[in-house]
């Protein structure tokens, strides 16, 4: 069974840098997709970026500040988030789509952003 399992989120100042890292393992297959959606309190869910395709996606809210990038060895994608503002604190989920699994989602990191 496919999981997936993140690290990297905790509390950081405005204008400060946090990693996530996100791992699938559980299958012989590579994800085809990966990358991280975030709920913020009483929000709904919302796609951050994302990887797989031609070129990697992001929401414009994180366009210039969060970069997303892929080890295939490792089965692992990561999220650089800088310039980081109160308004990126949420929940953060991973996500990967597996061939013959479909979409499996990780239990999520919280990433809180005050000063």
């Amino acid at each position: 069974q496919v999981q997936l399992v993140e690290s990297g989120g905790g509390l950081v100042q405005p204008g400060g840098s946090l990693r996530l890292s996100c791992a699938a393992s559980g299958s012989r297959f590579s994800p085809n997709f990966m990358g991280w959606y975030r709920q913020a309190l009483g929000k709904q869910r919302e796609l951050v970026a994302s990887i797989g395709g031609v070129a990697p996606n992001y929401a414009d809210s994180v366009k210039g500040r969060f970069t997303i990038s892929r080890d295939n060895a490792k089965n692992t994608v990561y999220l650089q988030m800088n310039s980081l503002k109160p308004e990126d604190t949420a929940l953060y989920y991973c996500y990967a789509i597996v061939p013959g699994s479909g979409t499996r989602w990780g239990q999520g990191t919280q990433v809180t952003v005050s000063s």
